[in-house]
């Protein structure tokens, strides 16, 4: 089989050859059909993110395929079963082992690529919007970098979920992107002046902040009474410092959140989650938008996607 490996931080991932391999106790071997990528594939690959893994390691947190094999002492899901799950690493390969305990069915009638698009970025918006936001109907959400692959889930969601929708992006393009997905509200962070644009619509109640940089202050001004910055990473390159006098002044919470530590310490609120967001998907409440899709030989160019910030919706690496 191949894979793109990583074998130095820093560098970008090359293709190479690889036994195919056997599945542990606890684990399904799949054959993977499609890989989503996140700009937390980017941190790893620089040695940058939260979890630092040894080396060399195979990128690509998002996964969907059909399992293979079963590792000793694993019941299912049975060989031939088309599962998606949120991997870690492991993604950007023709095959891989993985935690059967993580595997996800996929509903009927959605694809493998719909499937790669999906565990990462809605269940971050939804557990971020629902558990940390504590978002309610009729509040109004700033969703910041509104086109990108976490920003437009939470557009998404933060509609489903009764808020009124203010989607902020760069450029007209992107934007149209945002109110296909549900916003009521469009700002061109492009033109500047984002914080006189939402306080002209009455201010948020949330912010969700996938960008950081100084975007994430000027956003933080636009809050009302007892809202909530909720701090979903720093796309944008930069971690932004919080002037503690407005958050006293306003009685704001900036929230930090990180969708993956739940698996260790809160792991019955990521299942219950996903078991809400895999419905929603099933029933087609919820729709993942792909807006790259590249074959297997192709996956550094979608990495390039990411980090140059060219990408709308998700980056999906098609494997077969």
């Amino acid at each position: 089989m191949r894979h793109w490996i990583v074998t130095e931080f820093g560098s970008g991932p090359v293709l190479a050859e690889a036994p195919l391999p056997v599945p542990g106790p606890g684990e399904v071997r799949l054959r993977i059909a499609a890989c989503g990528l996140n700009f937390a594939d980017l941190l790893l690959i620089r040695g940058a993110y939260q979890e630092r893994p040894a080396l060399p390691f195979v990128p690509g947190m998002e996964v969907a395929g059909t399992v293979e094999a079963l590792g000793p002492g694993v019941a299912g899901p049975a060989p031939g079963s088309r599962v998606m799950l949120h991997s870690g690493r492991g993604g950007l390969a023709e095959a891989g082992c993985f935690a059967a305990g993580r595997c996800l069915p996929i509903p009927d009638g959605v694809s493998f690529e719909a499937a790669a698009a999906f565990p990462v970025a809605y269940g971050t918006s939804h557990l971020g919007l629902t558990r940390r936001a504590r978002l309610a109907p009729g509040e109004t959400l700033l969703v910041l970098g509104a086109a990108g692959g976490v920003g437009l889930t939470a557009v998404e969601i933060g509609r489903r979920l009764g808020a009124r929708v203010i989607a902020a992006a760069r450029g007209a393009d992107r934007l149209e992107v945002a109110r296909a997905a549900g916003a009521h509200h469009l700002v061109d962070t492009g033109a500047g002046g984002l914080r006189e644009a939402v306080r002209a619509l009455g201010g948020a109640d949330v912010v969700y902040d996938p960008v950081g940089g100084p975007l994430a202050a000027e956003a933080l001004r636009t809050l009302r009474p007892e809202g909530r910055h909720v701090v979903i990473g720093f796309a944008a390159g930069e971690v932004p410092q919080f002037a503690a006098n407005h958050l006293l002044v306003k009685n704001i919470d900036v929230i930090g959140f990180y969708w993956g530590g739940y698996a260790a310490f809160r792991p019955e609120a990521l299942a219950a989650s996903l078991a809400t967001l895999t419905d929603w998907l099933a029933r087609g409440a919820i729709r993942p938008h792909v807006g790259h899709l590249l074959p297997f030989a192709r996956a550094a160019e979608g990495l390039a996607l990411l980090a140059g910030r060219k990408a709308t919706g998700k980056v999906v690496i098609a494997t077969g």
